[in-house]
């Protein structure tokens, strides 16, 4: 309350400005200044007529009175052009000031609300529970899907084999009944494939055949099994296992491509 007070006084001090003293004189020595010229114009517009030698002389002070009078009003109007700066940036200033007291005024608000709602509240083991705090601001916690995603980004996209082949381990071990665990075992074997670890692969893949025969990726696992026996350098077993695909899956994709093989 005390700030707000205080923010107070200084929006009432800096709302506007008075004209200040020199402004005033200024003014009153413009009007002066003019007061005597327009007499001083009258007396020479008189000698002129009349052709005396004072009329020279009133010509001189009048251009010497309208000198001064063009100097006087460009001070006049740069101190009037300072003011009015000086008048925007105060306006500028209490327009800040009240934002400023706004916002600290909504603050004020809302704590006032919590300390009141606080008071207001039974002190309980529930509510002071750190664990409970704690659990809610928690990261949400990746789903099944979105390792299995990750998994597949490294080995396909990133080219990353090893580390997606870890987190398809990571997704078997905890999600061995959900409906992409094949997938994972069938892609833990084309990571393999990548690193060059042919064994390793053919092993793996060996598992999707045999105990998933019916599944979708079984002939994608025979097939990369196949070209696992060929980068090993046993054509014997490579073409063997071609042939069984072209036998056990004669309609899948990757039997064209089993055909191709053998037919070279």
């Amino acid at each position: 309350m005390r700030l707000l007070s205080i923010l107070l006084g200084l929006l009432l001090l800096t709302a506007c400005i008075p004209p200040s003293d020199t402004q005033l004189r200024m003014e009153m020595d413009l009007e002066q200044m003019k007061r005597r010229l327009a007499q001083l114009e009258v007396q020479k517009t008189d000698a002129v007529t009349s052709g005396s030698a004072e009329g020279d002389q009133l010509q001189r002070q009048v251009a010497e009175l309208q000198a001064g009078l063009d100097n006087l009003r460009v001070e006049y109007q740069s101190i009037n052009g300072r003011l009015d700066d000086l008048n925007r940036d105060n306006r500028q200033l209490a327009d800040d000031l009240q934002l400023i007291k706004d916002d600290l005024g909504l603050q004020l608000s809302s704590l006032l609300s919590s300390v009141e709602e606080l008071e207001q509240r039974p002190v309980t083991a529930e509510t002071v529970s750190p664990p409970a705090v704690a659990e809610s601001l928690k990261a949400p916690e990746e789903t099944a899907e979105q390792l299995y995603q990750r998994a597949l980004d490294k080995i396909r996209k990133e080219e990353r084999f090893a580390e997606g082949r870890q987190l398809l381990e990571t997704f078997s071990a905890k999600y061995p009944q959900h409906e992409l665990y094949v997938n994972a075992l069938y892609w833990s074997g084309e990571a393999l494939y990548g690193e060059k670890k042919y064994e390793l692969a053919i092993l793996q893949l060996q598992d999707v055949i045999s105990k998933y025969a019916k599944h979708p990726k079984a002939p994608a696992a025979m097939l990369k099994q196949g070209l696992a026996f060929n980068a090993l350098g046993d054509g014997r077993n490579a073409r063997t296992t071609m042939q069984k695909l072209l036998d056990e899956y004669p309609d899948s994709a990757q039997a064209k491509m089993a055909k191709k093989f053998l037919e070279q």
